[in-house]
């Protein structure tokens, strides 16, 4: 990638509990714009504090690929369709990758 690109793009994490909202939600970010390609990688194991327990469960986790000026509206649609009460979402700088 070249070096004017640096800081451009965005890589956003999300989690989901099923594989159908996994889709749904990569679907939706992909046909309004808001993502070049969503990866959908799972079931996966994640174990995390929550109410005052120790939670095991399998969930799906989305790799979001998108352009920096994009993120706040990828992130609030992720907010919108996504069905957990306190929303996973992480968003990473790509510093490099391949060319579209």
């Amino acid at each position: 990638m070249p070096a004017r690109a640096l800081h451009k793009l965005r890589l956003i994490l999300s989690t989901t509990s099923d594989e159908k909202q996994a889709v749904s939600i990569a679907r939706a970010l992909v046909s309004e714009r808001l993502a070049a390609c969503v990866n959908i990688v799972g079931p996966m194991r994640s174990i995390y504090p929550w109410h005052d327990a120790i939670e095991d469960d399998r969930e799906f986790l989305l790799l979001i690929k998108t352009r920096a000026s994009l993120y706040i509206k990828a992130e609030r649609r992720i907010r919108e369709l996504h069905s957990y009460e306190v929303v996973e979402v992480i968003s990473s700088q790509i510093d490099r990758g391949s060319r579209s």
